[in-house]
């Protein structure tokens, strides 16, 4: 008999959903992990640390309210790193807590340390102090999550040239700042330091940013980044980083030097299977540390599944979570729906961007008619109470039958918002039904209705022309 009916190796959103999932089945579960991460990267060193640094600039700043008390207008002249890093611990060990307590109250077994295949079924447990144990289990879960890749040209010293997770670290907010990647998470960090003052310049090879968003939502970012002083390199690569006493110069192919305080480098992420042992269960990662998985999250050894960033796209703790649960489902025998194709995305930059559905280009491309409803935050009552002139939320409708095909959400409270679109398009509603509907007033939510009166104006004129 094994010890455990499933266990899990790494406790972030997707390990942490698997073992709850398995322990609600009534299944004997344990999950593996350093007692220094509890709650994985997206805890510690990712997700919450970054999105509680977005909250602690925009209420520090002051910049949401600018619009209505001016531009001078800041809660604080003197930001910290101390300021900052104050409000992140303080939830990073709240969300600790209820992570600690829902394993306990689900009878789930927290093995601290760090584990590694010995054979199919059997996990050695290393804390460092003690000799491994041996623990086995009928089925095994990987969520080991991803480390920020580091390209092996370039030498980081956790102070001058760093990686997303040396931001938590610095020792002082930079005055100037080389972003090295327009993805996500360069975006985002960049947003951040450019509202706190940091001159930031983002270096990026390819010749756009976000290339999955829409076009212009892309381009109506950018013009807020410019306008906080961010300068954008696109076509650029990075040929060296020159440390000098008290910051660094970027070294672009071009031949252009970008001296500043700090040198950030986000080039992706690297799944953290380094150390697992795969070989000892008959499996293989690729060259980013990727573990290969079917449509149940099985990998190629059947009792082992693995689930969140480690198996790649979308690399969302959302989607994590429910991988997890799906795959805990799966591995218990329990039947379980599939998870829904309509999957938000959600960027936090400053202001935030998010989105489900699909956009105008892919639209175009596939040669599927659309019309587009916009609706802006300027000409809402609460966009004026909040001082947002710049949000817009945008509805592209099926001419045909009226459903919706996308909304595009940019501005306060994107990541909120987007929701309503998404249960509407998940249901298979109307643009009619938002037409219909009561928000209420003053709301950004009434942006729905806006927009649904928008598209649907546009497509009664088309028909009225055409009769």
């Amino acid at each position: 008999m094994t010890d455990f009916d499933l266990l899990v190796l790494g406790s972030g959103p997707g390990g942490q959903r698997a073992a709850i999932a398995a322990a609600k089945l009534g299944r004997r579960v344990a999950i593996v992990d350093r007692r220094d991460m509890v709650g994985g990267v997206c805890i510690n060193t990712g997700t919450i640390p970054s999105k509680t640094l977005r909250e602690a600039v925009l209420y520090l700043t002051g910049l949401n309210q600018r619009e209505l008390y001016g531009q001078s207008y800041r809660v604080k002249d003197e930001i910290t790193v101390a300021d900052l890093g104050m409000r992140t611990q303080h939830v990073i060990g709240r969300e600790i807590d209820v992570i600690r307590s829902q394993l306990a109250r689900n009878h789930v077994t927290l093995l601290q340390g760090t584990g590694r295949f010995l054979e199919p079924n059997t996990i050695g447990v290393s804390n460092g102090a003690e000799r491994e144990t041996k623990v086995t289990a009928d089925r095994i879960v990987i969520a080991t999550g991803t480390t920020p890749a580091r390209p092996a040209t370039v030498e980081f010293d956790e102070r001058t040239v760093i990686d997303s997770d040396g931001i938590l670290h610095l020792d002082r907010v930079p005055e100037t700042m080389v972003v090295v990647g327009a993805g996500v998470i360069g975006i985002e960090y960049a947003s951040m330091f450019a509202a706190l003052g940091t001159k930031v310049t983002v270096v990026e090879r390819r010749e756009g940013m976000l290339e999955f968003c829409d076009l212009e939502i892309v381009e109506a970012l950018k013009y807020h980044l410019r306008d906080l002083a961010v300068t954008f390199r696109f076509g650029e690569s990075v040929a060296s980083v020159e440390r000098m006493p008290g910051g660094a110069i970027t070294v672009l192919e071009s031949g252009k030097r970008i001296p500043a305080d700090t040198v950030m480098y986000s080039a992706g992420r690297q799944g953290m299977t380094g150390a697992l042992g795969l070989e000892a269960a008959g499996l293989t990662a690729d060259r980013r540390g990727r573990i290969k998985v079917d449509e149940n999250y099985r990998t190629e050894v059947p009792h082992v599944y693995a689930v969140g960033d480690v198996i790649g796209f979308p690399s969302l703790a959302a989607t994590s979570m429910e991988q997890g649960r799906l795959a805990a489902h799966h591995a218990c025998g329990e039947p379980v729906e599939e998870i829904l194709d309509l999957q938000p995305i959600g960027i936090y930059t400053i202001p935030e961007i998010s989105f489900v559905g699909r956009t105008e280009d892919a639209l175009t491309e596939a040669k599927i008619p659309f019309e587009v409803g916009v609706s802006r935050y300027r000409e809402l009552a609460r966009g004026q109470i909040i001082g947002d002139s710049y949000g817009m939320l945008k509805l592209l409708v099926s001419p045909e039958d009226r459903t919706l095909l996308g909304v595009h959400v940019f501005g306060t409270g994107a990541t909120e918002l987007v929701h309503i679109g998404q249960t509407v398009m998940g249901c298979g509603g109307t643009v009619d039904y938002l037409v219909n509907a009561v928000f209420n007033y003053p709301t950004l939510a009434e942006s729905y209705k806006v927009a649904a009166l928008d598209a649907t104006n546009k497509m009664r004129h088309i028909a009225r022309l055409t009769r």
